[in-house]
């Protein structure tokens, strides 16, 4: 009897999904719109819940999804863009909280560019030119057409091409852009070097508390570890609070998981963290992608928020 418990037992480990148990991968890009997970892996906040999170940075935001289905990592922060074109593409991905959402205490951290001598001065002077966003499709790029559109200017008489973060200040000062969508530490540095100048913080178009990343996984791993989810959705809001009343010390754990220098980062506000996520919030990111033609199927949000 005993040799027949141990035989179903093991046989019930060896069918029980690669991930049970096992520690989780969490994957952003470096920016600091992960500062809450960044703050709760280093002060401990994921470990008071019970959670054992490795935090690894991943190069492109629009790799996330991929890696999640792949299961190479378990949680990962992808932009809305990119996360609701992968569910309308038929990924089955589920947003588990918010890291970063607009906020008017921030909106100088993002902004478009003209290059210096252009003789762009306002939005609509872009009509015409050639500029450099960070991805075609990225919350950036999406965010821009959008405040374009606020504005009554269409997007489609601007030819967009896709120019990386790093990159930028040498487009614009070779003249192979006249101008960039971008966003800080880099744009600090292009304003700072003198290659471009800032022409609208246009995150101030757009309403506030809107996820500019949110936290995602697979609705499998979701659904197989609903106190895994609770747990992290916990140790989130408490980084997140963290966050706010404790910039300068998040600073040093953005600087310890990104690699960005803590001398760059003192001088940029860090993105407004957040936990909740909402039907609501994911609402306004499909009617702003279906205005710009981005989705192809219906989305049921309410499906896309699981339980814990």
């Amino acid at each position: 009897m005993l040799k027949s418990v141990a035989g179903l037992a093991a046989a019930l480990l060896c069918a029980a999904p690669a991930w049970a148990g096992s520690p989780i991968t969490l994957s952003c890009t470096a920016t600091t719109d992960c500062a809450s997970a960044f703050v709760a892996a280093s002060h401990g906040m994921f470990a008071r819940h019970g959670l054992d999170v490795k935090i690894t940075p991943i190069a492109l935001n629009s790799n996330i999804p991929a890696a999640l289905m792949s299961d190479s990592i378990q949680i990962g922060g992808p932009t809305p863009s990119v996360f609701l074109q992968a569910v309308d593409g038929g990924l089955d991905l589920v947003a588990l909280a918010t890291a970063s959402v607009t906020s008017n205490e921030t909106v100088d951290g993002a902004a478009s560019v003209a290059r210096t001598g252009s003789g762009i001065d306002k939005p609509a002077d872009f009509v015409g030119h050639r500029v450099g966003v960070p991805g075609i499709g990225a919350f950036l790029d999406v965010l821009f057409r959008q405040s374009l559109i606020v504005h009554g200017i269409d997007p489609g008489k601007i030819t967009f091409v896709e120019v990386t973060f790093p990159t930028m200040s040498d487009a614009l000062r070779g003249g192979a852009v006249d101008g960039v969508v971008s966003a800080n530490p880099f744009l600090a540095r292009i304003v700072a070097a003198g290659t471009g100048k800032v022409v609208s913080n246009f995150l101030a178009d757009l309403p506030e508390n809107e996820p500019q990343i949110l936290y995602s996984s697979t609705r499998a791993w979701a659904d197989a570890h609903k106190s895994e989810v609770a747990a992290f959705r916990a140790a989130i809001a408490e980084g997140a609070a963290f966050v706010h009343a404790n910039p300068d010390a998040a600073r040093e754990d953005v600087a310890q998981f990104t690699k960005l220098p803590i001398a760059v980062l003192k001088t940029i506000k860090l993105s407004w963290s957040s936990a909740p996520i909402s039907k609501a919030q994911l609402d306004w990111w499909v009617d702003v992608m279906r205005g710009q033609k981005m989705l192809q199927g219906k989305i049921d949000t309410a499906a896309l928020i699981p339980p814990s």
